[in-house]
Protein backbone atom coordinates (compact mmCIF):
# COMPACT_ATOMS: atom_id res chain seq x y z
CA UNK A 1 0.00 0.00 0.00
CA UNK A 2 1.44 3.43 -0.89
CA UNK A 3 2.36 5.84 1.90
CA UNK A 4 0.91 9.39 1.92
CA UNK A 5 2.79 12.61 2.70
CA UNK A 6 1.64 12.50 6.34
CA UNK A 7 3.12 9.03 6.78
CA UNK A 8 -0.16 7.10 6.87
CA UNK A 9 -1.39 4.66 4.25
CA UNK A 10 -3.30 6.16 1.31
CA UNK A 11 -6.50 4.50 0.15
CA UNK A 12 -6.39 2.70 -3.17
CA UNK A 13 -7.70 4.63 -6.17
CA UNK A 14 -11.00 3.38 -7.53
CA UNK A 15 -10.83 1.58 -10.84
CA UNK A 16 -13.74 3.47 -12.45
CA UNK A 17 -15.95 6.54 -12.04
CA UNK A 18 -18.78 4.56 -10.49
CA UNK A 19 -16.50 3.24 -7.77
CA UNK A 20 -15.25 6.79 -7.15
CA UNK A 21 -18.83 8.05 -6.76
CA UNK A 22 -19.61 5.21 -4.38
CA UNK A 23 -16.61 6.12 -2.26
CA UNK A 24 -17.58 9.79 -2.32
CA UNK A 25 -21.28 9.38 -1.45
CA UNK A 26 -21.52 6.11 0.45
CA UNK A 27 -19.49 7.02 3.50
CA UNK A 28 -20.33 5.89 7.00
CA UNK A 29 -22.89 8.15 8.69
CA UNK A 30 -20.38 9.22 11.36
CA UNK A 31 -18.63 11.43 8.80
CA UNK A 32 -21.78 13.48 8.23
CA UNK A 33 -22.72 14.11 11.88
CA UNK A 34 -21.27 17.63 11.89
CA UNK A 35 -23.48 18.57 8.90
CA UNK A 36 -26.77 17.23 10.27
CA UNK A 37 -29.23 19.65 11.81
CA UNK A 38 -30.55 18.49 15.13
CA UNK A 39 -34.15 18.88 16.16
CA UNK A 40 -34.74 21.81 18.53
CA UNK A 41 -35.34 21.00 22.17
CA UNK A 42 -38.89 22.42 22.20
CA UNK A 43 -39.97 20.98 18.88
CA UNK A 44 -43.70 21.19 18.15
CA UNK A 45 -45.23 18.44 16.02
CA UNK A 46 -46.97 19.54 12.80
CA UNK A 47 -50.75 19.54 12.80
CA UNK A 48 -52.67 20.13 9.58
CA UNK A 49 -55.44 22.68 9.22
CA UNK A 50 -57.98 19.91 8.73
CA UNK A 51 -56.98 18.19 11.98
CA UNK A 52 -57.09 21.50 13.83
CA UNK A 53 -60.56 22.25 12.41
CA UNK A 54 -61.91 18.83 13.42
CA UNK A 55 -60.47 19.13 16.93
CA UNK A 56 -62.04 22.60 17.33
CA UNK A 57 -65.38 21.34 16.02
CA UNK A 58 -65.37 18.44 18.49
CA UNK A 59 -64.49 20.83 21.32
CA UNK A 60 -67.38 23.17 20.42
CA UNK A 61 -69.88 20.35 19.95
CA UNK A 62 -69.11 17.35 22.20
CA UNK A 63 -72.18 15.41 21.00
CA UNK A 64 -70.95 15.39 17.39
CA UNK A 65 -69.61 11.83 17.39
CA UNK A 66 -72.78 10.45 18.99
CA UNK A 67 -74.90 12.24 16.37
CA UNK A 68 -72.72 10.83 13.58
CA UNK A 69 -73.11 7.31 14.96
CA UNK A 70 -76.90 7.74 15.20
CA UNK A 71 -77.02 8.95 11.58
CA UNK A 72 -74.97 6.01 10.45
CA UNK A 73 -77.25 3.62 12.31
CA UNK A 74 -80.26 5.04 10.44
CA UNK A 75 -78.78 4.41 7.01
CA UNK A 76 -76.24 1.61 7.21
CA UNK A 77 -76.34 -0.47 10.38
CA UNK A 78 -79.32 -2.66 9.59
CA UNK A 79 -79.94 -6.37 9.96
CA UNK A 80 -79.96 -8.15 6.61
CA UNK A 81 -82.68 -10.75 5.95
CA UNK A 82 -80.76 -13.39 3.96
CA UNK A 83 -83.84 -15.29 2.77
CA UNK A 84 -85.46 -12.10 1.45
CA UNK A 85 -82.23 -11.20 -0.37
CA UNK A 86 -82.17 -14.67 -1.98
CA UNK A 87 -85.81 -14.25 -3.08
CA UNK A 88 -85.02 -10.82 -4.62
CA UNK A 89 -82.09 -12.28 -6.57
CA UNK A 90 -84.20 -15.19 -7.83
CA UNK A 91 -87.04 -12.87 -8.98
CA UNK A 92 -84.69 -10.54 -10.88
CA UNK A 93 -85.47 -10.22 -14.58
CA UNK A 94 -82.50 -10.27 -16.97
CA UNK A 95 -81.89 -7.05 -18.82
CA UNK A 96 -81.89 -7.32 -22.60
CA UNK A 97 -78.55 -6.65 -24.34
CA UNK A 98 -79.62 -3.36 -25.92
CA UNK A 99 -82.01 -1.57 -23.58
CA UNK A 100 -83.58 0.83 -26.08
CA UNK A 101 -84.42 -1.71 -28.74
CA UNK A 102 -88.09 -2.64 -28.87
CA UNK A 103 -88.97 -6.28 -28.76
CA UNK A 104 -90.37 -7.79 -31.94
CA UNK A 105 -93.68 -9.56 -31.40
Amino acid sequence: MPISSNGGPTPARPACKIAALQLAFCRPPTLFVKHCHTMPLFWKAYKSEASTFIDELKAKKPTLEAEQRAGRALLWDKAVDRSAQADYRAARVEQQPYVYQTQAK
